[in-house]
């Protein structure tokens, strides 16, 4: 499945996309798709719906975010061994993990706003994995079990904030509109591959990320099981793996997104993003 939440920000109602690329509604059927739908077991229960019985959505609305809700999102950094050479890092014996605000969370057509005092905002593509159950020292062969879907996603990041400000990443990581998902949650049975896909992205129609994930340092399996161990993870926490070699902080001079500049990301078979930079405005 497809899932995907419609409308005005705030106001979203749950859709579906079905076989044809046509979105469906499917309010009436279900809640939003949030963490506490998932919660309830609500994939399972759409699971035998006959989506040609549902009513067609206008194409124009509004995308939001596919999961609303989250109770936390965390992050992988340093998972791609080129990221870490271009950024002058050292890779680490065990992921290096972060977490990014659930304030953060916009949708894959929303604006990216740079916050106020900004002067380094960057992008970072990235499969993101969407936990479906509760889960609670998992090992690697369970942690299937426990995904509901994936999603693409960007890790906006404030470098200056991130890196200067006595280190924290959090709060490089965590402005508003600062981790656009989206278009689709894409259910595990459909997206087995998530392995094995590309990821790309353009700034102003230039190639600035390339890879796929395949080339992760520790997988998405491993990833999940090892955060697992330090905390549980409930149905609807959103799980960033990492970015590759194309930031705009590895190029020389660095590149930092300004207002006005385009952004195009993809990872194959979950859709594709499109955003604007905007300045925020008091």
């Amino acid at each position: 499945m497809k899932l995907l939440n419609v409308g005005a920000l705030g106001h979203e109602t749950p859709a579906i996309l079905d076989k044809d690329g046509i979105i469906r509604s499917l309010e009436g059927v279900c809640e939003p798709i949030s963490a506490s739908f998932l919660a309830a077991d609500g994939l399972q229960r759409l699971s035998k719906l006959n989506l040609a019985d549902l009513p067609i959505i206008d194409p124009s609305v509004r995308l939001g975010a596919p999961l609303l809700g989250p109770g936390k999102i965390i992050a992988v950094g340093l998972n791609y061994d080129e990221h870490i050479k271009e950024t002058g890092s050292t890779q680490q014996q065990e992921p290096v993990l972060f977490t990014k605000a659930v304030s953060a969370l916009s949708g894959p057509f929303d604006v990216i706003e740079r916050p106020k005092n900004a002067t380094q905002v960057d992008w970072e593509i990235e499969l993101v994995v969407i936990i479906g159950k509760t889960a609670k020292y998992i090992t690697e062969d369970q942690v299937e079990a426990h995904i509901a879907g994936f999603c693409t996603g960007i890790d906006v990041s404030e470098r200056y904030f991130q890196k200067h400000r006595s280190g924290q990443w959090l709060k490089g990581k965590s402005a508003d509109t600062f981790a656009p998902i989206g278009p689709y949650l894409v259910t595990l049975d459909e997206f087995s591959h998530y392995q094995s896909c590309s990821l790309s992205l353009d700034v102003n129609g230039q190639k600035m990320q390339s890879s796929n994930t395949n080339k992760m340092i520790h997988t998405v399996k491993t990833l999940v099981s090892y955060i697992n161990q330090f905390m549980s993870l409930q149905a609807g926490d959103l799980i960033f793996t990492g970015t590759p070699e194309g930031v705009g902080l590895g190029f020389t001079p660095p590149i930092f997104l300004q207002q006005g500049d385009q952004i195009v990301a993809e990872v194959e078979g979950l859709g594709i993003q499109r955003h604007v930079v905007i300045d925020h405005a008091d």
